[in-house]
């Protein structure tokens, strides 16, 4: 049975149950090892944190910043920040200057913790810019270079032997033997696709919520599994995680830089990763793509394996239904033979379980990687609510739906616009000092409006669209931009699609094209062209998008059908601001940043 401790102690009754047993691998780019921190050296790190933010007069409840990309010490100052009762403030690595001196304002942020030279910079920026109100920077990262104004900056070395003194220690053990489950944990920023950031306040309370409701859920997890932590520790779905990977006892490793996972999956072969579904689209894509560049015996083998995983996990395990004979035994061995081979090739051969969340996931994709074994979990969360409301279970999960609801958690749909209502122990205190916000997205009776709508069909949720992203056409239609969006996601050719219609008459789309099998194929076509501009620009690829897009169609009624496309050179970045740090959509950045292209699409057609 599961204790539940609160995160102030939760490290050190961990270190107390595990000792030298690794709690976290980090990858050295030096030396291209992965190098072991034991519980004992992380409780020991979190110490010092604590006691070092007690020398610095860090008082109850104040706001702590953390701007950096995953990396251990991450770990140490946020469980360093719960030991003195004060509030985690996490930041995302690729934020902006502007948005930093948001968050430091918003939150009275006087003590930052950065990462690598990039965050250094902007901090150090920012720091000149806010009146006072930021004191210090704390650096991770002992190469970055300061700059030759900086006299307060220090880097975390030396930022953890101030607080080796017998006064701190005692005050930090005092603090943390008066934590309560009321003491607010963390202030999470929403990514802010429709306007100002906001701060969602999150107790210790909700995190032992969650931590006791993934128990109920998931009874097979133990401390002998191994996490790769891959999205930001900024984003809820890898916080609460990861949180629950160390409340299991489990290892934990951390990937610095999210363009080498590739690299890195195939060195930690993890049993557990949660996940966004952009990285299976990729899987999906990859996959189908070598297949089909395959002999053709080979190819039908292939295919033959994937339909009878389906026929064998859909049509039977899933149901709880006892399958024939020679379909289990033709599934048992294409999971041994093809399916294994795809699955170590990407590094994940040993996977027990792989939550994935954050963004829309294509039944197509769904039922594919469930089809060749994956222990996939799609499900649904936001900031506002610790993350999880709901995801499938291990059997009698539905295709289509976002899963099954968390025990203790309650769920309606709203009659007037079917918006999802959550309430339960999980959910957010409010938006920090904005009680305007707040009021607004509570109903009388206490259920948080989530902004999307859904169906509930027993204690199965259905998601439909972001109320807030549908579009009305001129004509009166409403159209769900993410559900044509999603049609083109497992698509080897795309690799962005945004949806136009807003107060147009028809839909239209801007695509970023996914470069390097586009190349190939104009390479096998025997098209020549300059650079990526004029590749677009060809007949023959335009031609290839409009027969991509009428494929994938071909379920759509017509006034959602993408009527009119242009193929883009660049992607959607978040240095432009048209993706958020969670890599969704600013679509009203994007919409004025091509208003060119969007005009002319339109002025294509008379009238």
């Amino acid at each position: 049975m599961s204790s539940y401790y609160h995160f102030a102690e939760l490290i050190y009754r961990q270190a107390e149950k595990y000792g030298d047993r690794t709690a976290i691998r980090w990858h050295d780019e030096a030396t291209g090892r992965w190098n072991p921190v034991s519980w004992t050296a992380f409780a020991a790190q979190v110490r010092l944190v604590s006691q070092a933010l007690i020398a610095r007069g860090v008082g109850v409840s104040e706001n702590i910043g953390i701007y950096s990309q995953n990396m251990p010490h991450c770990f140490y100052v946020d469980y360093g920040i719960y030991g003195v009762r004060a509030v985690s403030v996490p930041m995302y690595a690729t934020s902006s200057a502007a948005q930093i001196e948001f968050i430091v304002r918003d939150a009275e942020v006087r003590l930052l913790f950065v990462g690598e030279q990039l965050q250094y910079d902007r901090a150090f920026e920012v720091q000149q810019t806010t009146g006072g109100i930021l004191k210090q920077l704390v650096i991770f990262d002992p190469s970055v270079v300061r700059h030759p104004d900086d006299r307060m900056s220090v880097y975390f070395d030396d930022f953890l032997r101030t607080g080796d003194v017998p006064r701190a220690e005692a005050e930090a053990l005092s603090r943390r033997r008066q934590a309560r489950p009321e003491d607010t944990a963390a202030i999470v920023y929403t990514s802010g696709t429709s306007g100002r950031s906001k701060g969602v306040v999150l107790t210790h309370a909700s995190f032992l919520e969650v931590m006791r409701i993934h128990d109920l859920r998931l009874p097979t997890i133990h401390d002998r599994d191994v996490s790769m932590c891959f999205l930001p520790f900024t984003h809820i779905f890898e916080k609460a995680w990861t949180s629950y990977c160390f409340h299991k006892g489990m290892q934990v490793a951390v990937n610095q830089d999210p363009k080498q996972i590739q690299q890195r999956l195939p060195e930690v072969r993890p049993t557990v990763m949660c996940n966004v579904p952009r990285f299976w689209e990729k899987v999906y894509a990859g996959v189908h793509e070598k297949i089909n560049s395959m002999p053709r015996p080979l190819r039908n083998l292939c295919l033959r394996a994937i339909r009878a995983g389906r026929r064998y996990q859909l049509d039977f395990v899933r149901t709880g239904r006892r399958p024939p004979f020679g379909l289990s035994l033709s599934f048992h061995f294409y999971d041994k033979t093809i399916f294994t081979l795809l699955k170590r090739v990407l590094g994940l051969d040993r996977g027990r379980l792989f939550p994935v969340a954050g963004a829309p996931l294509a039944d197509s994709i769904a039922e594919f990687l469930l089809s060749v074994h994956f222990p996939m979990r799609y499900g649904y969360g936001l900031s506002e609510t610790s993350a999880t409301v709901c995801f499938f279970p291990e059997k009698d999960y539905r295709i289509g739906s976002i899963g099954t609801l968390m025990p203790d958690l309650q769920v309606r749909i709203d009659p007037a616009n079917q918006e999802i209502l959550v309430k339960g122990k999980t959910v957010m205190q409010g938006y920090y000092r904005n009680p305007e916000a707040t009021a607004e997205v509570f109903t009388e009776d206490g259920f948080f409006r989530t902004g999307d709508a859904g169906r509930l069909e027993g204690d199965t949720l259905f998601f439909l669209e972001r109320i807030k992203d549908l579009f009305k056409t001129s004509n009166g239609k409403y159209i769900a931009p993410q559900a044509i969006e999603l049609s083109l996601s497992g698509n080897k050719y795309v690799e962005q699609c945004a949806v136009i219609a807003d107060k147009f008459k028809f839909v239209s789309a801007l695509i970023v094209p996914a470069f390097p099998a586009l190349e190939a194929w104009a390479k096998g076509e025997e098209i020549a062209c300059r650079d990526r501009e004029d590749l677009i620009a060809h007949p023959a690829v335009k031609q290839l998008f409009q027969e991509q897009i009428e494929e994938s169609q071909q379920d759509f009624a017509s006034y959602e059908k993408i009527k009119r496309f242009t193929l883009l050179a660049k992607p959607f970045s978040m240095e432009t601001c048209e993706l958020t740090d969670t890599l969704k959509l600013r679509r009203r950045v994007i919409a004025e940043h091509y208003a060119a292209e969007i005009a002319a699409m339109y002025a294509l057609v008379n009238g």
